[in-house]
């Protein structure tokens, strides 16, 4: 646990060891630091075990996973990462501080599709007790992260989701707040990062419900 926090707080400090030529800027796409820490809380305080992670960029968000599966004691820790773009664009640096901090037993790198990939996942009965969700922020992308992710959390398991800010995004999971049962934790992420102008919150973590419930195409209700 040792090593990843020091993992982690030097990529809040100095940031990551290169930046790759032409690739998203460090500061506007990781998750800054205090958000990494409510996510880490959030997911000890849930006990996890096994966490899908979709979009790894730099590795801020995957390396305050990893140190929360780490804290949570679990005896088998998994993480799964999606991301198609890791070697593309960003040259492999997220994955490789992951090693560095130790984790590359813990953490299985996926290199394509969220959108094709989860859904296999589905298919093979796969079960996780938490996913944070980072990747591409198009409406249809994130809505069909997030069909599949509501097969593969747990029911009663959590959603957490970066840049809820993003219109796209808010509107994405609006529907499952709407039609399928998922509870907005308002108190989950106290003191995160928020839009200076709207004051609206980066991230928003969401329970999912004990039963997936089945909406009745005759009662859909717009949900933006």
């Amino acid at each position: 646990m040792e090593r990843v926090a020091d993992v982690r707080r030097a990529l809040a400090e100095d940031g990551p060891p290169r930046r790759p030529g032409g690739g998203p800027d460090f500061a506007e796409v990781t998750l800054p630091e205090r958000d990494g820490d409510l996510v880490r809380d959030l997911l000890v305080e849930e006990r996890v075990g096994t966490v899908v992670e979709v979009g790894l960029g730099y590795g801020s968000s995957a390396l305050a996973i990893g140190e929360a599966l780490l804290r949570s004691g679990s005896p088998g820790p998994r993480h799964v990462v999606i991301d198609p773009f890791q070697h593309s664009a960003y040259e492999g640096v997220g994955w490789e501080l992951l090693c560095s901090a130790g984790l590359d037993g813990v953490v299985e790198l996926v290199r394509e599709p969220s959108q094709r990939f989860l859904a296999r996942l589905a298919d093979a009965g796969f079960v996780a007790d938490a996913a944070f969700v980072d990747g591409s922020h198009l409406f249809h992308n994130v809505f069909v992260d997030l069909h599949f992710l509501g097969e593969i959390v747990r029911p009663g398991g959590v959603v957490v989701l970066d840049d809820v800010w993003w219109p796209s995004v808010a509107a994405a999971v609006a529907y499952f707040e709407s039609h399928l049962g998922w509870v907005p934790l308002a108190d989950a992420l106290p003191g995160g990062t928020a839009d200076p102008v709207s004051g609206r919150p980066r991230m928003g973590a969401y329970r999912l419900p004990d039963a997936r419930p089945v909406p009745d195409f005759k009662a859909f209700r717009p949900f933006c």
